[in-house]
């Protein structure tokens, strides 16, 4: 029997505070079910239920709760969870955090309705990931390698490039020697209308709209829809992936406005709150997002995760950059001191880390030189930036002959290496060529790091 068909209306509404709804006397409700909110003039408002004690219901209201009082409202329980309908039909389409379409399309006729909180993936099905990445971005590459099935977030700070880095990441994205479809799913939470229309017309002018579904919130859209939207969109990508065979990236800006929004309710619930009053289930929380990411044993799509962060002061101690860190396989780090000196994409190499880099990369995925020359290069750059420190304290005189080079191999790096265009599509093979041609700068018996074989295939001549 259909559960709205029998839902009760209750007039028992006892308090309102915040978006939030206190019910009484309710029966047989559950959590997370939604609700229908009718207002005296008619209008109604949607919700969905946050706690259930007894015969009390708390009900978080979507549209939130200005202009509604206790006695003129109607509270009916529909008997469901959030659910997003989906079809192929998504490809290509701008939705809100409900997943109501947000362009001038037609509306989406659902092939079937799924619930956004997912099914637990059983960790016995879970295959690892090992098949490369190419993001067309040298820095991440060859050095920070993203692996098909992991979750690699970028940690950036307020006022750097991380959305158009982010939309460059969307539009080149690929997975080579696979011929599996690829698809984005972009997910923007919290974000400025400059900014949507910059995603928006980006894809569109790019033609990356038609391998992607947009999922967006602007920053005065209604705080639950932020906390609805992720589980929205990595709904539609579970989708993609494993009933239609896609891989699919999966790119999340701004978790930081995420969790702002997760603040904003918990302290409108009156929760003992954890550090800088985030809740303390913030690490649980993200973990029901950042884990639906992977790859399934028997199943040929798969999802790949890159959220993007904005640290509060650039601080990474600051609990959603360091939750993060301990859920996620890794970081790319935006620098402010790159950034300062024009170079685009401002990655900051040296502790910047993918964990599962080396299971994407060799002989078969990317070329059999790659990590050694990936070694190479973060040693001697590191060497650079050292010797540059000791001569900002004790002069360049304290510098060795070899010294020098590294120093000049540093500048050279960033230069040529880090910097690049936002159009610019680097494939890997590209990417290694300049990593080979910048080390004929060092002495080749500083090249350490790279077998004797690799030197005399790979090292350009002079």
């Amino acid at each position: 029997m259909n559960m709205s068909m029998i839902a009760k209306e209750y007039l028992t509404v006892k308090q309102i505070s915040g978006p939030l709804m206190l019910v009484d006397g309710v029966d047989g409700v559950t959590y997370g079910e939604l609700t229908e909110i009718r207002l005296s003039d008619g209008t109604t408002r949607r919700g969905r239920v946050l706690e259930v004690n007894r015969d009390k219901a708390m009900v978080q209201v979507f549209e939130g709760t200005s202009g509604l009082s206790p006695q003129d409202v109607k509270v009916k329980f529909l008997g469901k969870g959030m659910e997003l309908g989906v079809s192929p039909d998504m490809l290509g389409r701008v939705f809100d955090g409900f997943g109501r379409t947000k362009d001038d399309g037609p509306a989406i006729i659902p092939e079937k309705y799924l619930n956004v909180n997912g099914n637990p993936m059983n960790p016995f099905a879970r295959d690892y990931p090992n098949e490369f990445i190419q993001t067309g971005i040298s820095t991440i590459d060859l050095l920070n390698t993203l692996v098909r099935g992991q979750k690699l977030p970028l940690f950036s700070g307020s006022g750097l490039p991380h959305a158009r880095l982010a939309a460059q990441i969307a539009r080149q994205a690929a997975v080579l020697r696979t011929g599996e479809g690829f698809a984005v799913v972009f997910a923007a939470m919290g974000i400025t209308f400059e900014e949507s229309e910059f995603f928006a017309s980006d894809f569109r002018r790019t033609g990356a709209i038609e391998r992607s579904v947009l999922f967006m919130n602007l920053a005065d859209d209604p705080p639950i829809e932020r906390i609805a939207l992720p589980r929205m969109a990595l709904t539609a990508a579970e989708y993609l992936a494993y009933e239609k065979d896609m891989h699919v990236l999966v790119i999340l800006t701004d978790m930081t406005n995420y969790c702002e929004a997760l603040r904003e309710i918990s302290a409108a619930r009156r929760e003992v709150p954890g550090r800088r009053g985030y809740p303390g289930y913030l690490y649980t929380d993200l973990s029901t997002i950042y884990e639906r990411a992977g790859r399934i044993k028997g199943k040929n799509g798969s999802i790949t995760q890159i959220p993007v962060l904005t640290m509060p002061e650039d601080d990474k101690t600051h609990p959603v950059p360091d939750l993060t860190g301990y859920i996620t396989e890794g970081q790319i780090i935006i620098n402010r001191g790159l950034h300062t000196e024009g170079i685009y994409p401002p990655v900051d190499v040296l502790p910047s880390l993918s964990r599962l880099k080396d299971k994407g990369i060799g002989a078969g995925k990317t070329r059999e030189d790659h990590a050694d020359l990936m070694n190479q290069l973060y040693a001697a750059y590191a060497r650079g930036k050292n010797a540059k420190e000791l001569a900002v304290v004790l002069g360049e005189s304290a510098l060795s002959d070899v010294d020098i080079k590294f120093v000049a191999f540093s500048d050279a790096f960033e230069d040529t290496f880090v910097r690049q265009g936002e159009d610019e599509n680097r494939t890997i093979e590209e990417s290694m060529r300049i990593g080979w041609e910048l080390l004929t700068t060092l002495p080749r018996s500083e090249l350490k790091r790279v077998r004797d074989e690799y030197v005399e295939k790979y090292l350009p001549r002079e």
